[in-house]
């Protein structure tokens, strides 16, 4: 029973090795900035190397983040195993350990019972999370080879402490109560686990008595009874032999299938030949063979040729009877030539003085643990190449003692504002700390540094670099250790050896598995004075540029080519436009987010192929300033380019919003004066035209009455001259009605309903509009609303109307149709009609002059819709005509 418990042990804790491949695996994915890459691709080759996993997982700070694969095990994402009162405890152990852990058997949340697996993973020696792996318990069970025990005889029992109640917790259904000498145990510290195999058939110690005094008693009231019988019935006897042959075979068969089924290499080898007499089926696939092909083989045959002289030596002291067995590692060769590592175990099947007949050999692979032992020393010697040799000074260190110093001060997990203060008041501590400090070795660099006479000068007298400057670094270091830092970094000053004070950029690192204790920490103090002194050098220099940047009247700037994200800008930036150099930078797409809308699009991609074609560029947009107003740029931009590419633009921003507003304020006097010129210009020509036409008249009528010749010749002449007169007051009315339109500054406008206005010159032209029977559609609904000057749009509609009904087709009745619409966010009146038509080929630029006429009609005069014009222009509109002869005319009204 504990020959096999110990195989099911091996097999669980075989599985178990397989688990830690796994995790640590998976924790290599994860990147120095702790986020992992490749995770389900790897994830899912893990699972498909290892069957007794049935998921993995990454837990960054407690938190299950990542899981392979997700399908079934979604109601595990997300859940903090540190917070959580059964998980935490266990959790915690595998940190407090620093290797993994099997927690569990626990209920899973995804369902079932399983093991979990967690490897503690550190980055930057901080701790990052968990490593994990999920085993479901009947599966590792399965594994382990528990279903070959013969359940008549034995069953097999798990348990563990409960880490909150603290009593034992049995995994597995309970057959029998577990009782005395009726079990043996086994252990498996990774995960605390109690392993049992009972014997189905034992009870309790007295009632083995009670049947042990039964049995005898009978046997000693039967023993005559059976010896007649035996001595008369012999044949029965013959049965009972066989019977028990039949036992024994039934035995053999069940050894020769533990035998054949068992998780590790067994085998049964001639001591003289070294041929193998059985061997297992696990022995054979370890080493590639089939049955038939190891037993012509011999074990001199597969060992490696460098072990096998030692073998041989040591398997002739077990036949000699020197040693009774033996345990050692080796390496065999497989039927593929791979080399593989066991640890083989010998065991004779006979007695001391005896003549050799078999050996028991048992061999358990161990090539990844040889594979990662090689690892380590390949590690240990690169670590020491690196160190020696390393450009950098480098000291290897045992703080051990100053941080035991610390705890007896009780320094140890104290504020830093505490330990600070007490280090001023106790300078003392701080020399003593420095004493406590054991050089343990020390790189090529380092002796170069410091210049000692001899290695051993540097390593046992550390006082060569310490002195006053090094006391508030060393503090700083101090403060470090009490608050368990394992890691920092900072400028120093040390003393050489020549009394020369030196800059160093001083590192300190906790080597990994000493956090604790601090008995190995590698230090780093490379000499950076001639670094400080150019920094410094720069530093004044950049003071200079940028003072000298923020006098510039102008946003000095730099930003990539490609992206247009800004690498500086000047602080000139928060005068102009509100904005601080923070906040500029913070966003990749600052510049192009902030710049007004309509100006966008047209800015983005002039500046775009300006740079591709590596031009330098001067335009001027608008940008949103942080107060909401609108401010006008000057951007004159340099292109900088290497290797013939654009790679960075700088530039500066000048404000040009005063002298924009000045240029639109000029602009609009000079668009005026030019307007005003214009109509100046017409008006002289109106009257001039139509005033000299007026007077020439008068004056020859006036030359006619006096040359007439009779009284009814003159009165014929006083009547013409009152007409002329007449009509000189006309054109003089028309002109004072332009005058009064033109010199109108401030209209008055209020809110208007427009359907009621066009329903008011219904009205007035109600007459006419019965006389030409006429049909006029509104579409304008009653709720539309518009900012004008009532007498304008009064005699707007009526001039327009009345012009379409004036001028209908003969031939047809006149219809006139009224909508109101928007275009491009303006208001439109829109008056069409299917009278005839003005031909605009001909007349485009008479339509709306004074006294322009393009029928025959006798009252037409030509000059409503040069007053309409000059109304709507007043009032900031505009109006358009589309005609063609014989068809109609269409009037647009564009009212801002």
């Amino acid at each position: 029973m504990d020959n096999t418990l110990k195989v099911l042990r091996q097999n669980i804790e075989q599985s178990l090795k397989n688990c830690y491949t796994t995790t640590l695996t998976l924790a290599l994915t994860i990147n120095d900035d702790g986020i992992p890459e490749d995770f389900n691709s790897i994830g899912q080759r893990l699972i498909e190397s290892n069957n007794s996993i049935e998921a993995v997982q990454l837990v960054p700070n407690g938190i299950i983040r990542y899981i392979y694969p997700m399908k079934d095990n979604e109601a595990a994402m997300g859940l903090n195993i540190l917070k959580s009162a059964y998980l935490k405890k266990e959790a915690l152990k595998s940190i407090l350990n620093q290797k993994m852990y099997f927690a569990g058997p626990l209920e899973l949340r995804q369902g079932g019972q399983g093991i979990v697996g967690r490897l503690p993973v550190y980055i930057k020696n901080k701790f990052w999370g968990f490593s994990a792996v999920i085993i479901k318990l009947d599966k590792l069970l399965k594994t382990s080879g528990i279903n070959a025990i013969d359940k008549t005889k034995y069953y097999f029992q798990i348990s563990k402490r409960n880490p909150i109640t603290q009593k034992d917790v049995y995994f597995l259904p309970q057959k029998i109560k577990l009782s005395e000498n009726s079990f043996v145990t086994n252990t498996i510290p990774d995960g605390d686990w109690k392993l049992y195999l009972i014997d189905t058939k034992s009870t309790n110690a007295l009632t083995s008595f009670i049947v042990s005094i039964i049995l005898s008693f009978i046997l000693a009231l039967t023993f005559g009874f059976l010896t007649l019988l035996l001595l008369k019935k012999p044949a029965e006897l013959q049965v009972l032999v066989d019977k028990q042959a039949s036992n024994l075979i039934d035995n053999e068969i069940k050894f020769k299938t533990i035998f054949d089924q068992a998780a590790i290499g067994i085998s049964n080898v001639d001591p003289i030949t070294g041929t193998f007499l059985e061997i297992n089926n696990q022995f054979c696939k370890l080493l590639g063979y089939t049955q038939k092909e190891m037993k012509e083989k011999n074990y001199q045959s597969i060992t490696h040729p460098d072990d096998l002289k030692d073998d041989i030596a040591t398997v002739k002291k077990i036949n000699n009877g020197t040693i009774n067995d033996y345990t050692v590692e080796k390496r065999y060769l497989t039927k593929k030539g791979d080399v593989i590592w066991v640890n083989l175990s010998v065991t004779p099947l006979w007695k001391k003085n005896e003549k050799p007949t078999s050996n028991i050999v048992i061999i358990e692979d161990i090539t990844q643990k040889k594979e990662a032992e090689q690892l380590i020393k390949q590690s240990q010697i690169r670590f020491k190449s690196l160190f020696d040799d390393s450009p950098l000074p480098l000291w290897e260190q045992d703080y051990s003692h100053v941080k035991k110093y610390l705890q007896e001060l009780n320094l140890i997990n104290e504020s830093k504002e505490n330990i600070s203060s007490y280090l001023k008041q106790h300078p003392e501590v701080i020399k003593k700390c420095f004493s406590l400090v054991h050089i343990i070795d020390v790189n090529n660099e380092c002796l170069i540094q410091y210049d000692p006479k001899t290695k051993s000068e540097l390593l046992t007298n550390f006082d060569i670099i310490f002195s006053d400057v090094a006391i508030p670094s060393f503090t700083n270091h101090i403060i470090a250790i009490c608050r368990n830092e394992n890691s920092l970094i900072m400028d120093a000053k040390i003393k050489n050896p020549k009394g020369e004070i030196r800059d160093v950029n001083f590192i300190y690192s906790v080597m990994k598995g000493y956090e604790d204790t601090l008995e190995r920490v590698i230090i780093s103090t490379e000499d950076i004075t001639e670094r400080k002194k150019q920094e410094k050098i720069i530093l004044n220099s950049q003071i200079r540029i940028e003072s000298l940047i923020n006098t510039i009247d102008g946003i000095v700037w730099e930003c990539d080519a490609q992206t247009f994200q800004f690498t500086f800008i000047s602080k000139k930036v928060e005068n102009i436009l509100g904005y601080t150099t923070e906040e500029w930078l913070s966003s990749p797409t600052f510049w192009a987010d902030h710049i007004y809308t309509e100006d966008k699009e047209e800015v983005v991609k002039y500046c775009s192929n300006q740079t591709n074609l590596m031009l330098d560029h001067d335009f001027e947009y608008r940008m949103i300033a942080k107060n909401g107003n609108i401010v006008w740029l000057r951007d004159i931009v340099n292109v900088i380019t290497k290797n013939n590419k654009a790679v960075s633009l700088r530039g500066i921003m000048i404000d040009v919003t005063k002298t924009k507003e000045i240029e639109k304020d000029l602009n609009s006097s000079f668009f005026l004066v030019s307007e005003q010129n214009k109509r100046l210009l017409n008006f002289s020509y109106i009257v001039s035209h139509n005033l000299r036409s007026h007077t020439s008249n008068i004056t020859s009528l006036t030359g006619l009455i006096e040359t007439a010749e009779s009284d009814e010749e003159r009165e014929q002449m006083v009547q013409l001259l009152k007409t002329v007169s007449n009509s000189l007051n006309e054109t003089l009315f028309n002109l004072n009605e332009v005058v009064n339109i033109q010199t109108n500054i401030g209209l008055v406008s209020e809110k208007i309903n427009l359907k009621k206005y066009i329903d008011n010159t219904f009205n007035i032209l109600a007459e006419q509009i019965k006389i030409k029977g006429a049909h006029i559609t509104s579409n304008v609904s009653d709720d539309i609303e518009i900012n004008y000057n009532p007498a304008y749009l009064e005699s707007i509609l009526f001039n327009i109307i009345s012009n379409a009904i004036r001028y209908s087709h003969k031939d047809r009745e006149p219809k006139i149709l009224i909508n109101f619409l928007k275009e491009n966010n303006l208001k439109v009146i829109e008056i069409s009609d299917n009278g005839i038509g003005i031909d605009l080929e001909k007349n485009a630029n008479k339509v709306f002059g004074m006294y322009k006429t393009f029928s025959d009609n006798p009252n037409a005069k030509g000059i409503g819709l040069f007053i309409t014009k000059n109304q709507i222009e007043a009032m900031g509109g505009s109006i358009t005509i589309e005609s063609k002869p014989g068809v109609g005319t269409t009037f647009k009204i564009y009212i801002t």
